[in-house]
């Protein structure tokens, strides 16, 4: 260990710091200080202030030991070490820096000192860790075990199941409020649900096995003994989180019991980047951070930014100033341009499409490599039709967020549907479509595929089939719509029918219904452009588009290629060029996230850490008709709407971006007023008359 110092032997390591950041790093001097939180916005070298922070502990005399830092991911974590590492380096004249034994995630950390006071809690210190589909299969055969795969009225499937307890365990709220803000169509199996997890927990502690949640359940557990509390407390002087504004109530709580205090405490965290309460982070948790060490706390502003240009942050910042509550912050760069953010108004998704592809080719022409460039979208399905258009064009482009198009089970479902009713023989897909069915399970389909591939008419079996009585309730919608799919069917039409039969299947079996029934939206759309059910099989078995998969194509690791990102999954990142998708109400902020204002709140900043991704040029699409698809309300059917340009940029805030319609190659555009014919057609119908 080093030997403890007021301040360090020099400084000069810290140079590279502006003032803002030098001051969160040199917070408390050489000994741990009070509570700190150190607000970062977008782009204002968040890592590096944090890093710094942590080195210089190390080279003020504190003993790597005692410092402990917790990150979202291991990545995150390694990153961090290798920053530390060559500061204190750097600091001490190339002198081998101390590693950061306490570095890690949450939960890695978590299991590490579980298993040290297991004995204490409880535990057997050789516990295993169950990982997400482990237990899910656990909570599957609890289900089973308890009868509840075979009640009267259909119960969650075992990822809902896992979902719902997985919530209600990190936000530390009552099973009937999760029920009611998230799967509000599992309201009336609560007391079932209530027997499946108690029973579950039972089922884990006899096997002596954790899932992922109970790392932190059991260590937030723990820390209410005080005797414990105060030895883990004593054992760190310096305690560090990492982007505290997406921690849960778990979370921050095992933060704050470690320094009940606050000192030796730091958070770092941007409340304005909070979008992720699908997890069940708080926003609140970095809000009230100043008031649960008040008057002690101290909040340092991290406002100097080194991503974009000073338009696009005025811009940005203009967005969030709106927000309801927030820590203030104004973002500037030395970085000027006079190129201001891009409202771009398109006619609908498909001019959308082609512009954002011919802008995105001039940039390349430009000399913009496709990596430089992204586009963003706040639902993956959002980014079907252009996926479609960038494989047309032979633009590669690799996709973040969200699941593979055709490799989604939701999808593959509906696909199921209507391969077997182009062909009863395709075991793979009967197989498949007939287990979605509640009551029939591998040995009653397997029987029911055995009998159409022996008969000269697969489908007469098929409609002629005597399902089993726990069956014949869903037994005969679906009868009815395969009866329905022969080959005289209207198509598509039929597959708008395929989706009204599976809804309460996906329902049942999915919790994210909702985003799901959005992909099968996007499905049927690409469906309408073929003239059969049998070309769109075909094709899309032969000559799968692109539009429906992760990438265009595997992309070599020296190849050029576009990239497509969720907001969700873009956090972090910067790009020279970004297009934003869809930037109209129903989109951002999503029809699904209004119902709260805590909800409107989230989608204003999901717009703003999508701005903050761009460096040089900004592009916010606007598509004037938008296809949506009714949800709610007891609305039914799909429909083309005018769209309205997000809430979140209203009128006061137009002189901060350029307004530009996008016309294709082509079309007509609208002509000057003083050109316009001067032909007063009303005064020559009248004459007619006359």
């Amino acid at each position: 260990m080093l030997p403890q110092t007021d301040s360090p032997p020099n400084s000069h390591w810290l140079d590279a710091l502006n003032e803002e950041q030098r001051r969160a790093a040199t917070h408390g001097g050489a000994a741990a200080g009070g509570p700190l939180l150190i607000i970062a916005g977008a782009g204002t070298g968040k890592t590096a202030t944090l890093a710094h922070r942590v080195a210089h502990a190390i080279v003020s005399g504190a003993d790597p030991n005692r410092i402990l830092l917790l990150t979202f991911s291991r990545r995150a974590a390694a990153e961090m070490g290798r920053r530390v590492e060559r500061i204190v380096g750097v600091a001490l004249s190339g002198a081998r820096p101390p590693q950061l034994p306490w570095s890690g995630t949450f939960h890695a950390v978590g299991a590490r000192l579980l298993r040290e006071y297991a004995p204490a809690i409880g535990l057997l210190p050789d516990f295993t860790i169950l990982d997400r589909e482990d237990s899910a299969d656990l909570m599957a055969i609890v289900r089973h075990e308890l009868g509840l795969s075979k009640t009267e009225a259909r119960f969650p499937q075992k990822g809902t199941c896992l979902s719902i307890y997985s919530r209600a365990v990190n936000a530390e709220a009552p099973l009937a409020e999760v029920l009611k803000e998230a799967f509000p169509w599992c309201l009336k199996v609560e007391a079932g649900l209530r027997d499946l997890f108690a029973a579950y927990v039972e089922a884990k502690q006899r096997q002596a096995v954790l899932d992922y949640d109970d790392l932190l359940l059991y260590w937030a557990g723990m820390m209410e003994d005080a005797a414990i509390a105060a030895d883990l407390s004593d054992r760190f002087d310096h305690v560090l989180g990492d982007e505290y504004q997406d921690t849960n109530r778990l979370q921050s709580s095992i933060l704050l019991r470690l320094k009940p205090d606050g000192r030796g405490l730091t958070v770092v965290g941007d409340d304005a980047q909070s979008i992720y309460s699908f997890r069940a982070a708080r926003v609140r948790n970095i809000l009230d951070f100043p008031t649960a060490f008040s008057p002690a706390a101290e909040i340092v502003t991290l406002e100097q930014n080194y991503r974009s240009t000073q338009a696009v942050l005025a811009a940005a910042n203009a967005v969030i100033g709106l927000a309801a509550e927030r820590f203030t912050k104004n973002l500037r760069s030395s970085r000027l341009s006079s190129d201001l953010p891009e409202l771009v108004s398109v006619r609908d998704e498909t001019d959308q499409a082609r512009c954002i592809a011919e802008r995105v080719l001039e940039n390349r022409e430009a000399g913009m490599l496709l990596k430089k460039q992204a586009v963003l979208f706040r639902t993956s399905h959002h980014s079907a039709a252009l996926e479609l258009e960038l494989t047309r064009r032979n633009i590669p482009f690799v996709k973040y967020g969200g699941l593979k198009f055709l490799d989604a089970a939701h999808v593959k479902d509906v696909l199921a549907c209507l391969r077997f009713a182009e062909n009863p023989r395709d075991r793979i897909a009967g197989f498949r479509l007939l287990q979605l069915i509640p009551g029939i399970g591998p040995t009653i389909a397997g029987r029911l595929l055995d009998a159409v591939a022996e008969a000269a008419d697969g489908r007469s079996v098929v409609s002629g089939f005597a399902p089993p009585a726990r069956a014949a309730e869903d037994w005969s919608p679906f009868a009815s719509l395969y009866a329905a799919m022969d080959k005289a069917s209207p198509w598509p039409a039929e597959v708008e029918r395929v989706r009204g039969w599976y809804q309460p299947h996906l329902e049942r079996v999915h919790d994210d219904a909702a985003v799901r029934g959005a992909d099968l939206v996007q499905l049927q759309r690409i469906a309408e452009t073929y003239p059969s059910r049998e070309r769109f099989l075909t094709d899309l078995t032969l000559d799968p588009p692109d539009a429906t998969s992760d990438e265009a194509g595997p992309p070599l690791l020296d190849e050029d290629y576009l990239i497509l990102s969720t907001i969700h999954s873009a956090k972090g990142q910067e790009w020279n060029a970004v297009f934003l998708l869809n930037a109209v109400d129903g989109c951002i902020p999503s029809d699904m996230g209004t119902g709260t204002s805590d909800e409107i709140e989230e989608e204003r900043r999901l717009l703003y850490v999508a701005m903050t991704r761009a460096r040089d040029r900004l592009a916010i699409m606007i598509p004037q008709r938008f296809y949506v698809h009714q949800q709610r309300g007891g609305a039914s059917g799909d429909r083309h709407l005018y769209a309205a340009r997000t809430r979140f940029i209203p009128d006061r805030l137009l002189s901060l971006f350029a307004e530009v319609t996008w016309f294709p190659a082509g079309a007509p555009r609208p002509r000057p007023i003083e050109d316009a014919p001067r032909i007063d057609i009303g005064a020559r119908m009248r004459g007619m008359w006359r």
